[in-house]
């Protein structure tokens, strides 16, 4: 310490010579901004009313921000805005009292907390208000770590070493900030820098003059200063950091004696650490804000590794970017509380995290665990578990549970060798407090108490029967706990006759089983069962007796509710094979009405031809209107045989086209060449149904052999084509092995010639008129995105790179219509729900290629079985039209609407969760459009048949 005190009486001239000249600078750059303010007031008194105006509508808005806090204290935002039109307007103290609010609700980013702590210091006067801007500056370092704010620190100590023991001071902050920011491999060199400016600049002070001797006393404070020149040199050179080489170099030419061996050795040892995270800090330096995925693998890294500064530092770097991550909050300090166990850095990590996620209940339950394992006093403790329920948690079990953790803690203050203690009625009071809070509070705010087992009741019960010897409280709150509803489940009951088993005694037992057995509903025979082995055990045969007739009535009255109600269900299932056996016999008799209709019009070979398709079950799988002239093909008339045909049936050939498809002639020469031979037997379980092909695909059969033979033995194709030979753009694949069909419906989707392929079972309509095929969810999952909104340039990979950075991404689906065209949607399946939610959170509203794209939780809405609606009539139409079938409507749905009738079409609405809404149907051009119900019904008044003719002769 004397060396100190004369080392600081040495320098203080020359430093507080350095103090003068810094204070001129200061008082002259004050100067300079009076003198500019001069200039700016007399270029405001100019144009007085328009800033004045400003000023009213300022202070307006400033009042406003104000009245919105004293409402919602909690709204960030509005914190923020208020700081900034304050900072604007130069309402220094109202400014201070806004920050100093904001402070002790949030912790305050690093661009904050530099305004602030600047502004503070451009009105220090005085060494109280230094005292101030010190205290101000401890606040800032421990919301977060920003080597910044260290930085900006260590500056403005530096301006106050001239005070006494200011240089220990400086040292002292300088130390500190190695230890929170030195290891950052990107920004700690600037406070390695400052520090070793600083210490040079002292080495300089007590330098002697040039051509003077220097006394004993002055060498040793020259060779004490150098060695801590060299000393910081050497720990710099151990931490790998950016640009090390530079550092090493300088240190050379400054070492006289050069670089010592072992110097030489930590340096390449850091080194090759520093190669080891240089493909981290790359990733991090390329990626955009907030770099999660990044920083997770650094943090993985790090961990394996084993240096507990060095993934301390790294977690400090990932939360400064992702602050509002409950998971790396949990983490890190469960981290913390395994491997480090330091006391101040662990509770202030745990502070730290509630202030930031104070909706997380686990965050809090781990706070007060922390608390109580480093010994914390109980009000701190008890003050900890009053502002957790504050917090404002999301779900009722949360509360429940943190409930849970406070009791857990007072449990074990308790000592239950002493008949009564203070901590006892402490302990008892909160079980009771917590169950007023629950049945109150929470069941208020959630419309539930969270509890619904009475699990904290049963807690105290157990506490009292084992530790107090309390059975009849005991009895009490499980009396309690059975008016809740709780009654009729067999293990409620079982919970309390193993407690009256253990710490009462066998009548007590009795009765409990008896009230079991005639209140149990869900597991009535597991009761008996309890009852009837326990009497083995205890009872006498009176009580046996008792027993059996008490479990023999009970069972037969339960197997008795039992028939009647299999009863019923087997009423109800039979009348729903009733009402699908009619819809079946309906439609097969609608089915039978059309091919008579086609008989008597197309004569015995379109009849022999619908026949054949009848035996594979097209008309089922695709119900869209066909075009006039097309039937299905039975794949055995030659071309010349339809000629005849057409003859006899006097309908004229039409001429051929000017580009027929590729595959038009070699079609026609296999459907020529080949004789007429009996279908192979039709097996659907052994099939698949191939549809959205291209018209125009070459070869469809060779090209469905080829695609589908890795997932077994094909044993034939059938494409399906119109009369004239024309590729209808589905066809059926049968396979030798059951097992082949499923591989094959794993193809659904993929894209065959730039269109998507649609892969189905191959199911018999007529057997199962209901059947549905959707491949994906339509219930809630939470793990998975929906996002809307997407340019339709916008690829897999390009979506892939935006969405990995919050998490793990799965699958990747865009969604497309019918040609393989994008329609600006997709969904996004993550690893967990808590990185869904963060995709969202970061997601939502951002610009992809300048256009804003919606991101929300998937929860496509219910899909509506269009074919159960009531069919309508189409004006001129002799027989009901039909309802859209399972693939979407026909390609010839046309209205016979006069035009005057038609409306204009609705703007496109804003796709959500993977649907278009359309709130009215349009008709555009004769086709009707949109999901809803078509203009007929829409119709505010019903027109006549002559009224229609009217409009349709009106010239």
């Amino acid at each position: 310490m004397a060396t100190t005190g004369n080392e600081e009486q040495t320098l203080l001239p020359g430093i507080e010579e350095e103090a003068e000249g810094m204070e001129r600078e200061m008082e002259s750059e004050e100067e300079e901004e009076e003198e500019e303010g001069m200039g700016v007031e007399q270029s405001e008194e100019e144009d007085e009313e328009d800033t004045s105006e400003d000023e009213r509508e300022n202070e307006a808005e400033i009042q406003r921000l104000e009245e919105q806090l004293s409402i919602n204290a909690f709204d960030y935002n509005c914190h923020v805005d208020l700081i900034k039109l304050l900072r604007q307007e130069g309402k220094l103290h109202r400014l201070r009292k806004a920050r100093q609010k904001m402070s002790e609700l949030f912790p305050l980013t690093e661009e904050i907390w530099l305004d602030w702590l600047k502004d503070e210091i451009r009105v220090t006067e005085d060494e109280s208000d230094r005292e101030k801007v010190y205290e101000l500056f401890e606040r800032a370092v421990k919301d977060y770590m920003c080597p910044e704010i260290w930085l900006e620190y260590v500056q403005y100590s530096i301006g106050g070493m001239g005070a006494q023991g200011g240089i220990e001071r400086v040292r002292s902050i300088f130390e500190r900030a190695l230890t929170a920011v030195g290891l950052h491999m990107t920004k700690g060199a600037s406070i390695w820098e400052a520090y070793r400016e600083f210490e040079i600049v002292i080495l300089s002070t007590v330098q002697p003059p040039p051509g003077s001797v220097a006394s004993k006393e002055q060498q040793e404070l020259l060779n004490a200063q150098l060695e801590r020149i060299h000393k910081l040199f050497r720990r710099q050179l151990a931490v790998p950091l950016m640009d090390m080489e530079g550092t090493y170099a300088e240190y050379s030419d400054w070492a006289d004696d050069g670089v010592p061996e072992t110097v030489t050795h930590q340096y390449r040892h850091s080194l090759q650490q520093l190669e080891k995270c240089k493909p981290f800090e790359e990733a991090l330096l390329v990626s955009e804000p907030p770099k999660l995925a990044e920083y997770q693998a650094y943090i993985d890294f790090e961990i394996k590794e084993g240096d507990p500064a060095r993934v301390q530092i790294i977690f400090e770097r990932a939360l400064a970017e992702n602050c509002l991550v409950p998971d790396l909050w949990i983490k890190y300090t469960t981290y913390l509380d395994r491997q480090l166990k330091i006391k101040d850095l662990v509770l202030s990590a745990h502070e730290r995290a509630v202030r930031n996620c104070p909706w997380t209940m686990s965050l809090w339950k781990s706070y007060l665990l922390a608390l109580e394992r480093h010994g914390a006093d109980h009000q701190t403790v008890t003050d900890v578990f009053e502002k957790a329920l504050n917090a404002g948690f999301i779900q009722a079990a949360d509360y429940v549970e943190i409930w849970q953790s406070n009791l857990d803690y007072l449990r074990r203050r308790v000592d239950f060798s002493k008949e009564w203690s203070r901590e006892l009625d402490e302990l008892r009071a909160a079980f009771a407090r917590s169950l007023d809070y629950l049945k109150q509070d929470v069941k208020e705010r959630f419309s539930e108490s969270g509890d619904l087992s009475c699990i904290i009741m049963q807690i105290w019960a157990r506490i009292e029967a084992l530790h107090c010897k309390n059975m009849q409280k005991a009895r009490e709150l499980w009396d309690s706990i059975m008016t809740k509803g709780n009654a009729k489940y067999a293990n409620m009951w079982l919970e309390y006759y193993n407690l009256e088993r253990s710490y009462g005694d066998a009548a007590h037992c009795r009765k409990a089983l008896h009230r079991a057995v005639q209140c149990t509903s869900d597991y009535p025979e597991h009761v008996c069962d309890v009852l009837l082995n326990f009497e083995r055990v205890e009872g006498s045969l009176e009580d046996w007796d008792a027993a059996v007739q008490k479990t023999e009535t009970k069972l037969n009255r339960v197997n008795e509710q039992r028939a009647r109600v299999a009863e019923k269900e087997a009423v109800l299932a039979r009348q729903e094979e009733e009402k699908a056996e009619h819809r079946r016999k309906a439609k097969a008799d609608k089915k039978a009405q059309k091919k008579s209709q086609k008989a008597n019009s197309t004569g015995d070979k379109r009849k022999a031809e619908d026949e054949d398709e009848d035996e594979w079950g097209e008309d089922e799988e695709l119900p869209s209107k066909r075009l006039r002239g097309e039937e299905d093909f039975g794949s055995t008339a030659t071309e010349e045989h339809m000629e005849t045909e057409s003859g006899l049936f006097s309908r004229r050939v039409p001429p051929p086209r000017k580009s027929e498809p590729p595959s038009f002639h070699k079609n026609q020469q296999g459907l020529s060449e080949a004789p007429r031979q009996p279908q192979e037997q039709r097996r659907d379980e052994d099939s698949v149904f191939v549809s959205n092909l291209a018209f125009n695909l070459e070869d469809p059969e060779g090209k469905m052999r080829t695609l589908f033979q890795g997932c077994g033995t094909v044993q034939q194709v059938r494409p399906v084509f119109t009369p004239k030979g024309v590729f209808r753009g589905y066809c059926y694949v049968q396979f030798e092995d059951r097992l082949a069909v499923s591989e094959a419906l794993k193809l659904d989707r993929q894209e065959v010639d730039g269109r998507p392929m649609y892969v189905s079972p191959c199911v018999d309509k007529n057997k199962n008129p209901d059947f549905k095929v959707f491949k994906y969810k339509t219930a809630m999952e939470k793990h998975k995105i929906f996002i809307s909104g997407l340019p339709y340039s916008c690829t897999k990979e390009t979506l892939e790179d935006l969405c990995k950075q919050h998490g793990t991404v799965k699958t990747i689906r865009l969604v497309t219509n019918r040609s393989g065209k994008p329609k600006g949607l997709a969904y996004v399946e993550y690893e967990n729900e808590a990185q869904a939610s963060q995709a969202v959170m970061k997601m939502d509203g951002t610009m992809l290629e300048n256009f804003t794209i919606s991101v929300a939780i998937s929860n496509p809405p219910s899909r509506k079985m269009e074919d159960k609606a009531a069919p309508s009539r189409i004006l001129g139409a002799s027989t009901l039209r039909q309802p859209q079938g399972a693939r979407g409507k026909g390609r010839t749905q046309i209205s016979l609407l006069p035009r005057s009738l038609y409306r204009q079409s609705a703007p496109d609405a804003k796709a959500e969760n993977g649907t278009v809404s359309a709130p009215h149907a349009t008709v555009t051009d004769g086709v009707h459009e949109g999901p809803g119900p078509t203009s007929l019904d829409t119709q505010t008044k019903r027109l006549s048949n002559e009224d229609f003719a009217r409009m349709l002769l009106k010239k």
